[in-house]
Parts: C-alpha cells; sequence; structure tokens
C-alpha cells in the first residue's frame, strides 16, 4: 500500500500588505505518496512559489497543517525547520547555488557538514552519488570550469547526498539550453526509478511532462490534480 510522504490539510498563507491581508493560499489539500513523481504549475501569482516554500520548509503556513514523513512541520520552530531541510529534502533550484570557490566534491558533500559527518565519510559519499550523475571525472573542478549541465548535476548531487524524502526541484532547466534540459530531465526519471520521490516546479507544459502527475495552481486553490498517463522517458 501506498505510504504518504506528504500530507497537507486545509494549508493557508496570508501576507501583510500595507493595511491589508492578501490570501496567496486559500486552503491547500494534498497528498503526495513515496516514489510519485509530481510536477507543480501555476501561473505567475498562482501561490506556486508560496506553495513550493511550505513545501521545502523555508516559510511556514498562516493556518492548516504539514505532516512530512509522518511529522507535523508546520508547528515547528525556526531551528528544527533547518534541521528538517538539510536531512528531509534535497534542494535543486534553477541558479544552482554552488559554491564558486569550492569544489564539484566539497559542493556536494556541503550538506553533510551541516548534518555533523566527518571529512572521509562526506568524501566518500559525494563521490558515489557524482558517479551516479556522471560526473566522476569532474570531482575537483569549480562550478566556473563546468558547463551549465555539469553546475546542474552537481546541484542535483548535492540534493542526493544526505539520502532526503523528498527532491524539490524548483525549474530545475531555467538556465539551460534545449538539449541539456533534456538530458537534466532524464536523470530525474533515473533518480525517480530509483524509488526518489521528485517535485518538480515549473511553467514549462514539456518539463512538466516528464511527470506522472501534474497539480495545477490557480489564484491559491489546486485547480486540477490529473495522472499523466504517457510522461516522457
Amino acid at each position: 500500500m501506498a505510504q504518504p510522504i506528504i500530507q497537507i490539510k486545509n494549508i493557508k498563507r496570508d501576507f501583510p500588505l500595507g493595511g491589508e491581508i492578501i490570501q496567496v493560499l486559500k486552503g491547500i489539500d494534498l497528498t503526495i505518496n513515496k516514489g510519485e513523481y509530481v510536477a507543480l504549475m501555476g501561473p505567475s501569482g498562482s501561490g506556486k512559489s508560496t506553495f513550493m516554500n511550505i513545501l521545502g520548509c523555508l516559510d511556514t503556513p498562516t493556518a492548516g497543517n504539514y505532516i512530512l514523513n509522518g511529522k507535523d512541520v508546520s508547528i515547528m520552530t525556526d531551528n528544527e525547520l533547518a534541521g528538517i531541510r538539510n536531512k528531509e529534502i534535497g534542494f535543486v533550484f534553477q541558479t544552482f547555488n554552488l559554491l564558486p570557490r569550492t569544489t564539484a566534491l566539497d559542493n556536494v558533500g556541503l550538506p553533510m557538514v551541516y548534518a555533523g559527518f566527518k571529512k572521509q565519510e562526506r568524501h566518500a559519499r559525494a563521490t558515489e552519488v557524482l558517479t551516479q550523475v556522471g560526473l566522476n571525472d569532474r570531482m575537483d573542478h569549480r562550478p566556473n570550469q563546468l558547463s551549465g549541465g555539469q553546475r546542474q548535476r552537481v546541484a542535483v548531487a548535492r540534493a542526493l547526498v544526505n539520502h532526503p524524502s523528498i527532491i524539490l526541484a524548483d525549474e530545475p532547466t531555467g538556465n539551460l539550453d534545449s538539449k541539456t534540459s533534456v538530458e537534466i530531465m532524464k536523470l530525474f526519471g533515473d533518480i525517480h526509478a530509483n524509488g526518489n520521490t521528485v517535485i518538480l516546479v515549473t511553467h514549462e507544459e514539456d518539463i512538466a511532462a516528464y511527470a506522472h502527475r501534474v497539480i495545477r495552481l490557480r489564484d491559491g486553490i489546486i485547480e486540477s490534480d490529473t495522472v499523466n498517463p504517457n510522461p516522457h522517458k
């Protein structure tokens, strides 16, 4: 039986603006099971980015509950959320967010520094995931010695390094050409095939077509939640 990894109940997020309150998320209910591959879509102003920040424990809801892997993260302190982010969530960003003066190996091992692993363990695991993403011959290179696609592969390896519960990718092909985008999306397909839960935030239909389930937001609510019968390989 499928195990829910994310259970969201009536999540709302308000922001004060001047003297009024803007309702960005207006009551979202969502369950994502372990091992799913989900695309989250929505036009500008739909609440997509706000919702992604809550999913990634970068922000907390105004109301409602968010259960991640059995833990209610909607009531956690900032310090507790930082621990959850490091352990449970692997982030992949459009802008890669790599440290420029640091090798691929040390960039990938960075989340393990925060988790308290020793250098030997960090290097062993970072080597393993860099090999997994096809960069075992680029470990000592710095970001400026790598192509855009290679940088994104380093970012994907870093997201995988702590064995997270979910991989959360925000417009992961936004800065890449179409050929490199296809290569990166194939990599996400491999990661999903290995049993990882992948949540992809995108505004591009051709990127969402790789996911097995597509959730569309509009005006702060879920407009549709559909299964993709023929995902791209």
